[in-house]
């Protein structure tokens, strides 16, 4: 079974990085881009922060510094952007919209084939952390598929592209999956067979937690059926959105007692007196719901996440509507500090960051400030020591 599963897995890598380099061929850029505003400008950001505390963002494609100047007590307290990153979005999913996608951002921008790939679907966006500087934080995953009982292309490419991950190992670190849109359905070596997403048939239970430890071998698939919007018609579409998440685990307990288990979304009041029951993600309404918070791991102002992880992580979810902000307070001792953009556009401090772009924040100090720009934002925050 693992032999098939890694056979199956280099055909997709290899099916997908073709597809890249075709795509990327045409286009003539590079596969991981720098920061870009504009159209189809692309530009190569350099951070250095000196002893002085000035923080000189270099724009190496128009040759324009900026600069800004933080005093010793701002330095200490507040976090910034260290570094912006912009990771590959294969096509596949389907594979013609992912195509049709890339080609759209050639031609009417990045932010404007972000939009649509929110309703559309057809891409996955792998980011691949450099371990040693954004431990304990492995990967991050952003699926948006979609699968439609109308497209021929669909049921030939079935034939030798399964519609999700057959059954494959994991060992020594935790995987999150969190579905924002449709759903899994997982089956491991335990035993345990599960079906969870964001849909009203998951009951809530939107978030997997897999704890690998000594090994497992699992699989996941997506959970295919049509849209509330498509119930009842002849023809359907079935929407797919997740993150999946990768946690390193400390060496002691790299051969635990592997785990799956399901956290179901609990909305609570802010400041909240009652315990938070097992297995939830609490979900805190805030500014007359102008802000959604949604604490997988970690702790937001005194709501902590029940969930029982041996590495000390932050996992959030923001939802901000337009010219609203959110505030937190990171621990100290954790250096790690990550945002994803997933819709819309943020800003923190004097930077606009559009959406798909991962955010690196500098290691000291303990408050951040995220202001929405245009229009509503979701954005993924991770921190951990």
């Amino acid at each position: 079974t693992e032999k098939v599963f890694l056979h199956t897995m280099a055909m997709m890598m290899r099916y997908a990085a073709l597809l890249s380099v075709l795509l990327l061929a045409a286009s003539g850029s590079a596969p991981c881009s720098g920061f870009s505003a504009g159209r189809s400008r692309t530009i190569s950001r350099s951070i250095s922060i000196t002893h002085s505390s000035r923080i000189s963002v270099e724009d190496n494609n128009i040759g324009e510094t900026t600069q800004s100047t933080a005093s010793p007590s701002q330095a200490s307290t507040q976090r910034s952007v260290a570094r912006i990153e912009k990771f590959a979005r294969l096509p596949v999913w389907p594979v013609w919209q992912g195509v049709f996608l890339f080609f759209a951002s050639r031609i009417f921008g990045e932010e404007v084939a972000a939009q649509w790939e929110n309703r559309l679907g057809g891409r996955v966006c792998p980011n691949f952390f450099q371990a040693e500087a954004t431990s304990p934080f492995v990967l991050l995953v952003h699926h948006r598929h979609s699968f439609s009982n109308w497209d021929a292309v669909r049921y030939i490419q079935q034939t030798f592209f399964p519609e999700g991950f057959p059954a494959h190992p994991h060992r020594g670190f935790i995987t999150v999956t969190y579905c924002l849109k449709g759903g899994m359905i997982h089956r491991d070596s335990l035993g345990i067979k599960q079906s969870y997403g964001a849909e009203k048939r998951h009951d809530l239970k939107h978030v997997q937690w897999l704890t690998a430890g000594a090994g497992i071998q699992h699989e996941e698939m997506w959970d295919i059926e049509p849209d509330e919007q498509d119930e009842g018609k002849l023809l359907w579409s079935s929407s797919q959105e997740l993150y999946q998440l990768w946690i390193n685990m400390p060496s002691d307990y790299k051969m635990s007692k592997p785990n799956a288990e399901l956290l179901e979304a609990y909305p609570v009041a802010s400041p909240s007196s009652s315990p938070i029951p097992d297995n939830t993600t609490p979900i805190v309404m805030e500014n007359n719901d102008a802000t959604t918070t949604t604490v997988v791991a970690g702790d937001y102002k005194g709501i902590r996440a029940p969930i029982d992880c041996p590495t000390n992580v932050s996992i959030i979810r923001v939802q901000l509507s337009k010219d609203s902000s959110w505030t937190h307070n990171i621990p100290s001792s954790h250096e790690t500090a990550i945002i994803y953009v997933r819709n819309g556009s943020i800003q923190i401090g004097t930077q606009r960051i559009p959406p798909h772009y991962t955010v690196y924040l500098t290691s000291q100090g303990e408050e951040l400030s995220i202001q929405s720009l245009e229009g509503e934002s979701d954005i993924l925050f991770l921190s951990g020591e």
